[in-house]
């Protein structure tokens, strides 16, 4: 990995390091200042969208591993969310398990979702490995509107806010340092896990299956993992949906938020430590964006069908992903890692 002029490694443990120089500790330390000091002077409408940012990333960040990191396509994350926020809501609701416990189980309830749907990975791949996925949207969403007498079918689940102790999660500023602090932590996992000896399997069987095959990765194992790993994470992210909205339906975990997923990772930047905090960012911001728009466009432009402006959201989408396709496929990552060769060449880069 490339260092700032100058700048040498004279340790293994120096060189494995995520932040290595002192400008770079500096300015993490700024980062974290500025985030975690947010709830001091950000409006409760702006700590909503920072929130719901949050849960996105740890979202995104299961879907990294599976997607961009083992090359397994998946179409269905917002089906594997779905499964966390049910969980979340039913033991923390219906069976009065604490907040922590349903929030871990929720992540081994998705994972285990995530096996079984992840099974056919042994004989299918690519697009109809993403079939498989779409059906396991479907099919868990039918599920829960089937099984009334759990789930309350269309009428969803109150969910209470969560708590540790006697401390309760019940305003958007506690609910920030809740979501902020999980959305970090699975950052640095995943992280971590790229550089592993998992994380690098996960690469081989991404690059060539059958030459990781012969070099005596057990491709099946490992397919597995990504998607146990993967659907953890959106299980663990609807967990924290579901006790931030306080209430959830099926409507909250449509087949076009698993689209918009994907297309979220892929803006980012597919396989980058970083690109789902870019690709979140972008696109959240986008869509209030677009939302401050459509009153405008409409008082602005008269003759424009009805309800015209405020269908801009899937259309200013769209175009985002055609434009990125065509002149950034590796995503705002890679502008990020072209930003950083540049700045490595300052003299004060150490």
């Amino acid at each position: 990995m490339s260092l700032p002029c100058g700048i040498r490694n004279y340790s293994y443990n120096t060189d494995t390091a995520i932040i290595r120089t002192g400008t770079q500790w500096v300015l993490f330390g700024l980062f974290l200042a500025l985030l975690f000091t947010m709830p001091l002077y950000l409006p409760r409408y702006g700590l909503d969208v920072m929130n719901l940012m949050g849960i996105t990333i740890v979202s995104i960040v299961g879907l990294n591993i599976l997607v961009g990191y083992c090359g397994q396509l998946s179409i269905g994350h917002a089906g594997f969310m779905a499964v966390g926020a049910y969980t979340t809501a039913i033991l923390s609701g219906s069976l009065g398990l604490p907040f922590w416990a349903s929030f871990i189980l929720s992540g081994f309830s998705a994972g285990l979702v995530g096996l079984l749907f992840g099974m056919p990975s042994l004989r299918v791949k690519g697009f109809y490995l993403a079939i498989t996925t779409i059906a396991a949207q479907f099919i868990i969403i039918w599920i829960i509107n089937h099984w009334t007498d759990v789930t309350h079918g269309s009428m969803g689940l109150s969910v209470a806010p969560a708590g540790l102790g006697p401390f309760q999660f019940d305003s958007e500023a506690s609910q920030f340092y809740l979501i902020m602090s999980v959305a970090g932590l699975s950052v640095l996992f995943a992280t971590n896990l790229a550089r592993s000896r998992i994380g690098r399997a996960f690469i081989a069987v991404r690059d060539n299956d059958l030459a990781a095959e012969v070099m005596g990765i057990n491709v099946f194992r490992y397919k597995l993992l990504a998607f146990f790993l993967g659907c953890f994470f959106a299980g663990i992210a609807g967990s924290l949906f579901a006790q931030w909205r306080g209430n959830i339906t099926s409507e909250d975990f449509t087949f076009g938020q698993s689209v918009l997923y994907i297309g979220i990772l892929i803006i980012g930047g597919l396989g980058t430590a970083i690109g789902p905090i870019l690709g979140v960012v972008f696109i959240r911001l986008l869509e209030q964006f677009v939302t401050f728009l459509s009153p405008m466009i409409e008082q602005g432009f008269s003759g424009l069908p009805s309800g015209f402006a405020t269908g801009l959201g899937p259309l200013v989408f769209g175009l985002a992903m055609i434009v990125f396709l065509v002149f950034e496929p590796r995503g705002l990552a890679h502008r990020w890692q072209l930003f950083k060769a540049s700045y490595r060449m300052w003299p004060f880069s150490y």
